[in-house]
């Protein structure tokens, strides 16, 4: 008897999850196939979308290409109505790259004032990956060493300077060099010296370093309590 009345229960039980899996199908199905294909859509648009994204950087890559064979051939002009071109309508990386290839295009043609600004205009961009803005910053620092003053200069490279930035060592050899073509001494031996302590400086830096010490040790203008 017992076992008949738990098989009894048991064959109810599963008529209302079955009533029940009816009733919430009735009510909730037509949304819950509506979330399936939305997921579906969604997932292959998405797909659609990555793809489309690798077929234009592709595309755009192939147009960095075309000008830096421009360039290669001689042909500037050409050049630079390609970057042009690909800075307002490339894709990935390729308008940022456009970018700092036309800026040195500009330095090489002995345009300074416009290839710093244009080295500038990309260090302040928010939108370009701050790697490349520090990169860019760094250009328009060595630009300014010849020409600007200490605080143009320090304006873009100070930054750089701090323990722990990976470009530490060239900030402070232009802030270096921009204070020694200025004649403040006194801060052009602060920033060389600071590459000369940090014992992670890269070798060339380093060398580079100590012999602006040594030079300007030998012209007088190291101060006796700074090299102790």
């Amino acid at each position: 008897m017992a076992n008949q009345d738990d098989s009894f229960i048991r064959e109810v039980n599963e008529e209302l999850r079955s009533d029940r899996m009816k009733d919430a199908w009735r009510r909730y199905g037509k949304i819950l196939i509506a979330a399936a294909v939305i997921l579906v859509i969604g997932t292959a648009g998405w797909r659609g979308y990555e793809y489309w994204q690798s077929r234009a950087a592709a595309k755009s890559g192939d147009v960095f290409l075309t000008a830096l064979n421009q360039i290669e051939a001689g042909n500037l002009e050409a050049a630079e109505q390609t970057l042009a071109q690909l800075e307002q309508e490339g894709h990935g990386s390729y308008p940022v790259l456009a970018q700092l290839r036309a800026a040195t295009l500009l330095s090489e043609a002995g345009d300074t004032a416009a290839a710093i600004s244009a080295f500038s205009s990309i260090g302040k961009d928010r939108a370009v990956p701050e790697a490349i803005r520090d990169a860019a910053k760094l250009r328009a620092g060595w630009l300014l060493v010849d020409t600007g003053t200490y605080e143009q200069v320090s304006a873009e490279v100070e930054q750089l300077a701090s323990d722990g930035n990976p470009f530490r060592f060239s900030a402070r050899e232009i802030l270096g060099l921009s204070a020694y073509r200025l004649k403040d001494y006194a801060r052009a031996q602060e920033w060389f010296e600071a590459i000369s302590n940090d014992p992670e400086a890269p070798r060339n830096v380093l060398n580079r370093a100590q012999i602006m010490l040594e030079v300007m040790t030998a012209d007088g203008n190291v101060t006796e309590s700074a090299t102790g």
